[in-house]
């Protein structure tokens, strides 16, 4: 993986977030704010924008410069900690212009962990976790056994994790307010973690 696979997979991901717009935005109607669609759609049109034409080689620059323009132009908590979990991802591989399998999976577990700790949430909360954290353990689990099928594990795990989020009871947010009502609901979050890892699966299809 180097830097031109990072803006690609980038590009695959603000391009299913702009597809699911209007499903992200209905999803977070039911239990939220109502922003969520809109929120991510231009927080990774930004991304795009600000990586465009980059001559940035250096995977943990290029990762932290993505984060600071999903940060300003996502002004959300789910912005928020997709942008934290970019953070831990860039320190881990900092220095680096190109990443194995096993370094991107570590640098994902990285960026997650991260998010937990300055979150302080952790899975079964019905948040994006529950999506993440599953994927993120495939791809460690998955490391050996190759590009393709360590993604396409990822993204079945976050897709699976998003729908268990409906057996969930929300604890953050605005969700939080429903209480018991808020289960059966899917969880709007999850759907981008599933979006996510499902984005970078097909990207890495194409390629």
């Amino acid at each position: 993986m180097n830097s031109a696979d990072v803006i690609k997979a980038l590009r695959s991901i603000s391009a299913s977030l702009t597809e699911n717009c209007d499903r992200l935005t209905e999803l977070d109607q039911a239990i939220g704010d109502g922003d969520l669609g809109v929120s991510m759609r231009n927080g990774f049109e930004a991304v795009v924008r600000e990586l465009k034409g980059s001559q940035e080689t250096d995977l943990g620059l290029l990762i932290r410069a993505a984060s600071s323009a999903l940060n300003e132009n996502s002004p959300s908590t789910l912005g928020t900690v997709l942008s934290i979990m970019m953070i831990g991802m860039a320190k881990s591989l900092k220095g680096k212009s190109e990443a194995s399998l096993a370094e991107y999976a570590e640098a994902s577990k990285a960026g997650m962990e991260l998010v937990m700790r300055r979150a302080d949430s952790r899975i079964g909360e019905k948040t994006i976790l529950d999506a993440i954290y599953p994927a993120v353990e495939a791809l460690n689990e998955k490391a050996g056994d190759g590009w393709n099928e360590a993604l396409k594990a990822a993204a079945e795990a976050a897709a699976a994790g998003s729908e268990n989020t409906r057996t969930m009871k929300a604890q953050h947010g605005r969700a939080a307010y429903y209480g018991e009502k808020s289960i059966g609901m899917l969880d709007g979050g999850s759907v981008v973690g599933r979006l996510i890892f499902e984005a970078i699966y097909k990207c890495a299809l194409n390629d």
